[in-house]
């Protein structure tokens, strides 16, 4: 028999499954109903449920209950601070079964490359990882990056088989003004999957936006934005991570009928996070607790988001579907006990069997050696554009203040809140180093300083001490890469990242209790935000309103230009 034939006989109940789950019940995500009966697989088939079957292993779930494994719709591997396989360690055993992720965080630092190691680590996780394309590298002409990606250097990564279209399409305006690049990008996955990012967007230009074919969009900040983009025929990914929080502003969106157009994403979510809260589990409970019913829930977080990126053959607890399957005690708290991957049942064993891969993008950071005088402001006037941090946004808000000038120079001012922040190019390509203004870390004294910084990944820097603050840069050149915290001349905390100066090559497990150690430092600074780091990561990100800076200087991202 071919796999077809003896899944059909499977089914039929003619000879023994590989795997049955007996003794729960199946919740369904069509209807909301509970399903009584064995679960029988196939190698990574369902073959059927509902009755009786015999396997050659049987795994005894008797009271649980199962819903189909959870689809993160958008997320940056290398946000989560560790590889590919630590990533598939870390959330695979919560329920997360496929990841649709953008490498452009890596494919900023080393380009194409970046790209074709995610493709290869795909084919190696116990989770499906889908790798989309990048289609914004550099975001924007605003800032320097270590590569650029154009649409001839796409195509020949096009048809992967762990792949499914075209990421996030950061640079709206370069779609809605026709950008030559952008039109090539477009017109080459043109009929294919093309994911949105178009914050704030609204009216015509929303309008021009969703007629160039794309159709997803995960940075619907309110619920007016939400509705209107659903309404215009976008698929709307309700998203939670470490820094971005917009649960809590689209949970009234996500009713039974409109659940169907609504998926979950994370983006950005690191391994403290996770461990503390959750992944998509902690969002499903969270949407739960918020007035969601179950069905609505576990519907956006399995089968919309299977049909939203044309993913067909998952989502549902089904025969002839992906044994992707999610044991848990409790609906309402997504309490997770068993995972079942592709037929796999998920434990050490599981990971212990995987291929790991070699690093790349090592030694990538080359800035240059920087002095405190590096980090002065000099200016000729008192008035002064300053970011304003939003916590649990990444937008911004464009603040101005009066600002003394002393010996040529705009001093950081504590008792305001007022901290510098400086971009220092470490691609190797310029030299490149900006200064400006923040609020919002209250940062008394010290440095923090950080290469995850989007996206073009350039050496972010906050602080009030200048020697404190080259100290802290010159520190993440020597452990290529990573977050230091620095107080009066000393590192106080610091986690090295140096596959591309963004994911560790040690075990989530360290990587967590690193984040925990810095976590304190930043506090000891004065630092009251929960997530400094990669809050300070997406300031530079100048595709997100309103304020923000690069190795250029800074931008006004609403006149999408850079200030002189």
């Amino acid at each position: 028999m071919d796999d077809l034939e003896r899944l059909i006989a499977v089914a039929r109940g003619e000879m023994p499954a590989d795997l049955v789950l007996r003794g729960a019940r199946v919740f369904d995500v069509v209807t909301g109903e509970t399903i009584e009966g064995d679960v029988a697989i196939v190698g990574d088939r369902i073959a059927g449920l509902g009755d009786p079957y015999d396997g050659v292993q049987i795994l005894d779930l008797d009271g649980l209950t199962l819903v189909p494994g959870f689809i993160d719709t958008h997320l940056h591997v290398e946000s989560s601070l560790v590889t590919p396989f630590e990533f598939d360690r870390c959330v695979t055993p919560r329920g997360i079964t496929t990841a649709i992720c953008d490498p452009h965080e890596i494919a900023n630092v080393i380009g194409v490359e970046g790209i074709r190691w995610f493709q290869e680590a795909s084919r190696h996780t116990i989770m499906d990882l889908r790798v989309q394309l990048s289609s914004c590298v550099p975001s924007t002409q605003m800032e320097t990056a270590g590569a650029r990606i154009e649409a001839e250097d796409l195509r020949p990564l096009m048809g992967h088989p762990g792949g499914i279209g075209l990421a996030e399409f950061m640079n709206y305006p370069g779609v809605i003004h026709r950008d030559p690049s952008a039109m090539a990008k477009l017109r080459l996955f043109q009929g294919g999957h093309i994911d949105g990012h178009c914050p704030q967007l609204s009216g015509r230009d929303l309008n021009a936006y969703i007629a160039a074919g794309i159709r997803t969009e995960h940075e619907a900040t309110t619920e007016a934005e939400a509705r209107e983009k659903l309404r215009k025929g976008m698929r709307v990914l309700i998203r939670e991570g470490s820094v971005s929080k917009d649960l809590e502003a689209l949970a009234p969106i996500l009713t039974d009928a409109v659940s169907a157009y609504v998926c979950l994403c994370t983006d950005d979510r690191n391994p403290l996070d996770i461990a503390e809260q959750g992944h998509l589990d902690y969002m499903i409970r969270r949407l739960i607790e918020r007035g969601a019913t179950p069905l609505a829930a576990y519907r956006a977080a399995s089968l919309s988001a299977a049909q939203a990126f044309g993913l067909r053959d998952r989502g549902q607890i089904a025969p002839g579907l992906r044994a992707d399957i999610v044991a848990l005690s409790d609906l309402g708290t997504c309490d997770v006990r068993r995972v079942i991957c592709g037929g796999q049942i998920v434990d050490d064993a599981a990971f212990a069997r995987r291929m790991l891969l070699p690093p790349v993008g090592l030694n990538s950071v080359r800035a240059p050696h920087l002095k405190p005088s590096d980090f002065r402001c000099p200016a000729n006037r008192a008035a002064t554009d300053v970011i304003g941090i939003v916590e649990g946004r990444i937008i911004t808000e464009h603040l101005h203040e009066e600002i003394e000038i002393e010996d040529g120079d705009k001093r950081p001012d504590p008792a305001r809140d007022l901290a510098r922040i400086a971009i220092v190019e470490r691609h190797g390509k310029n030299g490149n180093i900006a200064t400006g203004f923040v609020r919002g870390f209250g940062l008394t004294c010290g440095a923090i300083a950080s290469t995850v910084c989007h996206d073009h990944h350039n050496i972010a820097v906050v602080g009030i001490d200048y020697a404190d603050m080259a100290l802290a840069a010159n520190r993440l050149a020597e452990i290529q890469g990573g977050f230091v915290v620095v107080r009066d001349g000393q590192v106080l905390a610091e986690l090295a990242l140096p596959v591309a100066g963004l994911m560790s090559l040690e075990p989530f497990e360290t990587v967590r209790d690193r984040l925990i150690d810095l976590r304190a430092a930043a506090r000891s600074l004065g630092v009251r935000l929960h997530e400094p780091f990669l809050q300070l990561a997406f300031l530079a990100l100048p595709v997100i309103p309103a304020l923000k800076i690069t190795d250029r200087g800074m931008v006004d991202v609403t006149r999408f230009e850079i200030i002189s």
